[in-house]
């Protein structure tokens, strides 16, 4: 099996750049494997295929502001999206352009508060951040970074609690759980009862 197997052409106006206003007015697409019928309905029909007895299983976590823009102590603008803790201040992420975040590479955010020493390459091309801060990471963070969006999605999100799920609590995720986001909370009553 290749990956290529699984490539399909989606125009892209049919790609939402934006949430819908009421989340769970989302398509969704059934499929029944009995008799192979499809339907198109919608996130709000979802109770109409759950019974008594089964298990939803969500993914509390919240959505870093993981996204952080910055420059190069040399020049040169930088792109950083966090994506796993390793402690003592030092985050696994990604970087673009990659190339030139070598080891060494001293990175700045903002206008200084927040700033990183590229330590180490770590496995897949990622990159190992050591950074330095006054104060509260969490909160520097949310001053200085943005919601990692997925790179189909070309426009800035205004109101970045659109990018959390209702049920959200953990914080810790470089991405949503994207199916999770079309979820309201009525919706989850409705499927509780």
């Amino acid at each position: 099996m290749k990956t290529s197997d699984f490539d399909y052409y989606l125009p892209e106006e049919l790609i939402a750049q934006t949430p819908l206003q009421k989340r769970d007015t989302s398509r969704l697409l059934h499929l029944d494997r009995v008799t192979g019928e499809v339907e198109h309905k919608h996130f709000f029909d979802l109770p109409d295929y759950l019974r008594e007895g089964d298990c939803l299983v969500l993914n509390d976590s919240r959505v870093l502001p993981a996204r952080l823009i910055g420059r190069r102590e040399t020049g040169g603008v930088i792109e950083v999206v966090l994506l796993k803790d390793k402690g003592n201040n030092v985050w696994e992420c990604l970087t673009r352009p990659g190339k030139k975040t070598k080891p060494g590479t001293k990175l700045i955010f903002g206008e200084g508060e927040l700033t990183a020493l590229v330590t180490d390459s770590a496995e897949g091309g990622n990159k190992l951040l050591r950074f330095e801060y006054e104060g509260i990471f969490l909160e520097v963070l949310e001053q200085l970074g943005k919601m990692p969006l997925p790179p189909y999605i070309k426009i800035e999100l205004q109101d970045q609690e659109r990018y959390q799920t209702v049920y959200s609590r953990e914080v810790g995720s470089a991405a949503a759980p994207t199916a999770g986001l079309h979820f309201t909370q009525e919706l989850l009553d409705i499927i509780a009862k």
